[in-house]
């Protein structure tokens, strides 16, 4: 925990198979099947994703171009989540 303080990393929602990680804007939900690593959005929580070698935030119902800051922003974050997980 001391490392995610470090870090400025929240854990926001402790359920019994995820666990949900925040720092400004990025969010990450770790465990379950379907973790995954995004923004907070005005459309809600949207996911990087890469098709084609583009990146997109594809929230509900909605995909958009991440732009290079977008991915380098989520890129900081999961890198610091990992290492402070030991991952």
């Amino acid at each position: 925990m001391r490392r995610l303080e470090e870090l400025e990393i929240q854990l926001v929602a402790d359920g019994p198979a995820v666990k949900v990680y925040a720092r400004g804007q990025c969010i990450a939900a770790v465990g379950g099947t379907q973790g995954g690593t995004g923004l907070t959005t005005d459309r809600g929580l949207a996911y990087l994703v890469w098709r084609g070698g583009r990146a997109f935030l594809s929230a509900k119902g909605c995909d958009t171009p991440a732009t290079a800051e977008e991915v380098e922003t989520i890129r900081r974050f999961s890198e610091d989540l990992k290492t402070a997980l030991g991952t």
